[in-house]
């Protein structure tokens, strides 16, 4: 194991800058990022994402700075300041495009990127999620031909899925077991030992890359079909007329039973992984059915909550295109300020396309940054809390909702529903 890493993470957003603030701890680190607003921020020891230790990003900061770069971490949006990296750590996104297929631009541009200073004896280790095989088949033909250095000879590689949960301050970086690999035994192992440094919880190294891969792409698939299904069950129950909650309440006395809720499903993982794992099997000639019904199920949820609020409306008589609703919260999931890939956008939408006024409240999410990805405008309390509404949607259980009445924000006849299933039944009209 080499004893002098110097490490440069490539992407410092909600899984980058966890990562590189743990490495820092015993090793120089070089958080890099194309977004130079992003690293001013991080410059004042300030994380938008919420997800790092504000106290230890300014410890490591300033440990840089005092050690002369022996250890600590640097922000940057330099190329200049990756040239003295050994190890580089590749943490893009890795979205899907308008027609669910991989978008693997951010990918190949950072390998581009660590291709141009790329060094003989270099590792290069990449976390973002992709199908098996996507490593050796997509990154690494494009580090060989930017660096003009031959794989497994020059410089090696691995893979090491993240498993960051946003905005879960329990089950953290470092608490969560770490699966490994390499593309040789000796920096599968170099690899592993490389990451026992910062994981408490200890590491998983698999026999392969490939096999690494699909452990990743899997995790969020299942969840993904395990969630679909009980938004079927909400489909169908809906239609009996009977509570989805008290079915899975029921059902849940059995030893067992899994636990899962229907919801919105949005985000990074789940919503966009099983499409990877899809684009896979289809390239290989086999259709995976069960992954892509699921997808079409929780993609369908979106719509079937605006069109219930709607019916809900209705039979209380409330003139719906000239109504005026309320959507609290916008971010993918509760306590983070995430909005990738947010189904409450889709729930907007579908309202808005029926003439109501829609107006959306929520404290974590930076308001500039959803007007400039969904054209949405995100509200202040004092506009949205002094006033009533015909209907207001529970789209997200930040803890901050727990305060409000949410019966008080509607008029007397209005609708409240809950797509959380968190508020108290006698106060909701209906819920997911």
């Amino acid at each position: 194991m080499k004893k002098e890493y110097k490490i440069a993470v490539i992407g410092q957003g909600y899984v980058g800058l966890p990562l590189a603030l743990a490495f820092s701890k015993h090793y120089p680190v070089v958080g890099f990022d194309i977004n130079a607003k992003r690293i001013a921020s991080l410059r004042n020891a300030q994380d938008d994402t919420k997800e790092a230790d504000e106290e230890q990003l300014k410890v490591s900061l300033i440990a840089y700075q005092t050690s002369g770069g022996i250890k600590g971490y640097l922000p940057s949006c330099e190329i200049k300041d990756l040239a003295e990296a050994n190890v580089y750590i590749i943490t893009v996104p890795t979205p899907i495009n308008q027609f669910n297929a991989p978008d693997l631009s951010p990918l190949k541009s950072a390998s581009r990127l660590v291709g141009e200073v790329l060094k003989p004896n270099d590792i290069v280790i990449y976390e973002s999620t992709v199908y098996p095989g996507c490593t050796e088949e997509e990154c690494i033909p494009v580090l060989e031909a930017t660096a003009k250095l031959v794989f497994n000879r020059d410089f090696y590689v691995g893979y090491s899925p993240e498993r960051i949960n946003p905005g879960d301050k329990i089950n953290t970086l470092e608490t969560i077991v770490k699966v490994t690999s390499g593309s040789t035994p000796e920096v599968a192992e170099e690899i592993n030992q490389l990451y026992q440094r910062i994981i408490y919880a200890g590491t998983h190294k698999a026999t392969s890359i490939k096999v690494a891969e699909a452990a990743k792409v899997i995790e969020n698939a299942q969840r993904d079909v395990n969630i679909s299904f009980v938004n079927e069950l909400a489909l169908i129950f809906d239609r009996i007329g009977i509570d989805t909650q008290e079915v899975l309440e029921a059902a849940g006395t059995k030893f067992n039973f899994l636990k899962f809720k229907p919801g919105l499903v949005g985000g990074h993982c789940i919503s966009v992984d099983p499409y990877y794992l899809a684009h896979k099997a289809i390239q290989l000639g086999y259709y995976p059915d069960v992954i892509l019904s699921g997808r079409r199920v929780n993609d369908e949820i979106p719509v079937f909550i605006a069109s219930k609020v709607v019916k809900l409306m209705v039979q209380k008589n409330i003139n719906v295109s000239q109504a005026k609703v309320l959507l609290l919260g916008f971010a993918f999931k509760e306590n983070c300020p995430d909005t990738r890939n947010t189904k409450v956008a889709n729930i907007y939408d579908e309202l808005v396309s029926y003439g109501m006024d829609v107006a959306v409240y929520d404290p974590w999410v930076d308001p500039q940054e959803v007007k400039e990805e969904y054209n949405i405008e995100v509200l202040s309390s004092q506009d949205i809390l002094t006033q009533q509404y015909d209907a207001v949607v529970l789209t997200t259980a930040h803890r901050e909702f727990d305060k409000f009445n949410v019966r008080e924000l509607v008029h007397n006849s209005g609708v409240v529903f809950d797509t959380k299933s968190v508020l108290a039944q006698d106060i909701v009209d209906s819920r997911l």
